[in-house]
């Protein structure tokens, strides 16, 4: 195989000479597009002073991004293995910089949600490549590592965003949260093109445009839904209409994959077990995590009274442990195998939501909140390395950017379920819970307050102490009656998946 710009040819089975460096770019690339979905949240409160959006406004805002880096991702993934994964990942980091200098001085709400939208586009084309790069680079013996080192820091990258953006509002606008990845990209292109090698399919079929086309439809009409269920309503028309779309095109795109010679995903890939499990694995690890950060980050704010930054920073730990610990994964599942490690890993998740749910309250110390996120994270650095190393290893290698998608859309997908349905859960306990304490507002402060615990805290600021003391303590109350049922479902969640793995997972598979 030939690289690009290093333009050495290498041996797959001993690895690029510069393989270590590869890896770090390859991370530095990661944690840009990763944190880029959690960063905004600390923004918001910012952008809406200046900008002025809608409350619909304000959701696509946060969640256009995910929505596009979702629906291309097996597209752009595809056209990486066809066209040169180095070529791709130069082409979504010149993307990504455009539209953030562009949303930096967004003048509109409409228009930041196009440049965040044409963000997710950019990072589409690099997160499959990064993965992809890595299992070409690296020799067989030590690939399982190098994955394991990707996963920690896509772990990560979550919990970094809000506080690097916390960080940055305090001293400049809210637009340099977007401008920051200028010289970030700079870098790292420079690095690209000096040192990554180019790799693509060997067989150059032609490319499954219509398969491509529909994946994209159905990838962005369930997205679509998942997101706008919480905020219209799960049985509203944009809603259903989404998820129809949706399963429609899912199931004209399997009658196509299954006639067309060269698919772009053939379904059944699907009833390979590392490859079918391992989607299902990392979906479900995903929706716990992202609504974990969701609900958290409302808990550490409204019940705890911390700042933005201060409750980003005190999550630090979920990244310090994700870091340490997946790179020292490979080792225990040599020893233990691919499905006992996930399994030990979901108990593991499930132990951390089970402290959560309990054990929070609206006086908790900052230790029970790390003696809840700490299992959590260990439970992820357990599980997401050999499940992505089982993942890509699945398919062939001329498919690693596909395969790669794969695993890159089950976590969006997953995470934008589990932000939508925990959520979903603390919203109905929410509601239930606050309406006596609302009942003697006027019509218009009691609807806000209905709303959500954000809401209420917005009424009682508006209210006589007296009068919004007792609404506080209502929110909290309800607000917390919530956390304990979407943690406890999590934990439950765990433990569902913990025993199918450790049933269906082949035994003699690591």
């Amino acid at each position: 195989m030939t690289g690009n710009s290093s333009d050495q040819i290498f041996d797959l089975n001993t690895g690029h000479p510069r393989r270590s460096v590869i890896l770090v770019i390859m991370c530095m690339s990661l944690v840009l597009i990763v944190s880029a979905v959690s960063s905004l949240n600390v923004a918001i409160p910012t952008i809406v002073r200046e900008l002025q959006p809608s409350s619909t406004e304000q959701l696509w805002i946060l969640d256009s991004y995910a929505l596009v880096f979702a629906g291309f991702l097996l597209l752009c993934g595809a056209l990486g293995d066809r066209y040169g994964r180095k070529h791709a990942l130069i082409l979504g980091m010149v993307i990504f910089a455009v539209a953030s200098v562009l949303a930096a001085y967004a003048d509109t709400p409409t228009q930041l949600i196009g440049y965040r939208a044409i963000m997710g586009i950019g990072a589409a084309f690099i997160m499959p490549a990064t993965l992809s790069t890595i299992t070409v680079v690296f020799p067989p013996e030590e690939r399982a590592k190098a994955i394991a080192i990707w996963a920690g820091f896509a772990g990560a990258g979550g919990a970094i965003g809000p506080v690097a953006s916390g960080l940055l509002l305090e001293w400049y606008w809210w637009g340099s949260i977007f401008f920051i990845s200028v010289p970030i990209v700079a870098l790292a292109l420079a690095s690209i093109i000096a040192v990554v090698p180019n790799s693509a399919e060997l067989e150059r079929h032609s490319l499954d445009y219509v398969g491509a086309v529909l994946s994209v439809v159905m990838l962005v009409s369930i997205v679509f839904g998942i997101v706008e269920g919480p905020e219209s309503g799960w049985l509203a028309a944009p809603t259903l209409g989404a998820f129809a779309v949706g399963i429609v095109t899912a199931a004209v795109y399997v009658w196509w994959e299954r006639r067309v010679e060269y698919p772009l995903l053939d379904p059944r890939d699907f009833l390979i077990p590392r490859f079918g499990l391992g989607a299902l694995t990392i979906t479900s690890a995903f929706l716990a995590m992202f609504g974990m950060f969701f609900l958290m980050t409302l808990y550490m704010q409204f019940v705890l009274g911390w700042s933005p930054l201060t409750s980003a920073v005190r999550l630090l730990p979920f990244s310090a442990v994700m870091i340490i610990i997946a790179p020292r994964n490979p080792k225990l599942t040599q020893r233990l195998g691919t499905g006992r490690t996930v399994t030990i890993g979901f108990l593991i998740q499930s132990l951390g939501f089970l402290i959560a749910a309990v054990g929070l309250s609206e006086d908790s110390s900052y230790w029970i909140v790390l003696a809840a996120v700490i299992p959590m994270a260990m439970g992820m650095a357990f599980l997401m390395p050999p499940t992505t190393n089982a993942i890509v290893s699945a398919l062939p290698q001329d498919k690693a950017g596909v395969a790669s998608a794969v695993n890159d859309t089950t976590r969006e997908v997953g995470g934008a379920v589990g932000i939508a349905l925990l959520g979903t859960l603390v919203t109905i306990s929410y509601q239930s819970g606050i309406g006596d304490a609302a009942a003697g507002l006027p019509p218009e402060l009691a609807n806000i307050a209905e709303d959500s615990i954000g809401g209420a805290a917005q009424v009682a600021s508006r209210l006589d102490p007296v009068v919004a003391a007792p609404l506080i303590e209502a929110a909290n109350a309800a607000f917390l009656d919530g956390i304990t049922v979407a943690f406890g479902t999590a934990a439950a969640l765990g433990l569902i998946m913990a025993g199918t793995i450790s049933r269906f997972y082949p035994s003699d598979t690591t």
